[in-house]
């Protein structure tokens, strides 16, 4: 069992997959710093500085007086849409970014297989073969 175990781990799909998670892993903190630390600070300066994260609906007399999302939430049932709709701003941001980088890879991808390499020289034997064919139409 612990070869067989061996076996598949070792596998060449499990360590690639592996090595594709971990630096997807990487390349999402990169990503969601890119969103929240330069878009995002851009975003709320275009929209006079909105932050959506307070905007909320106290179900219960307690958090509807509360000044801010988290005293509400501490005071009782409330509906929280602004940060609903601060995080689905972030997802959409976040999906044009990889949007982006995939179709800047692609593009780069696209330009790697358009260049063909230059066909190899002939052999000696196709020489040989193209000689032989050419005396052969000269002499007919």
């Amino acid at each position: 069992m612990l070869q067989e175990f061996k076996k598949f781990a070792l596998r060449g799909n499990v360590v690639d997959l592996a090595i594709g998670v971990i630096i997807g892993a990487a390349f999402g903190k990169i990503v969601e710093s890119l969103v929240s630390d330069v878009i995002m600070p851009v975003i709320g300066r275009i929209a006079g500085g909105l932050d959506f994260t307070n905007y909320f609906i106290g179900l219960t007399a307690a958090s509807s007086a509360a000044p801010t999302y988290d005293a509400a939430k501490k005071a009782g049932a409330t509906l929280g849409y602004g940060t609903f709709i601060t995080i689905t701003v972030n997802f959409l941001i976040v999906a044009f970014v990889m949007f982006l980088v995939v179709r800047g890879m692609n593009r780069l991808m696209k330009q790697e297989a358009a260049a063909p390499p230059p066909p190899a020289p002939p052999s000696k034997e196709a020489e040989l073969l193209t000689e032989i064919r050419d005396l052969l139409k000269a002499r007919a």
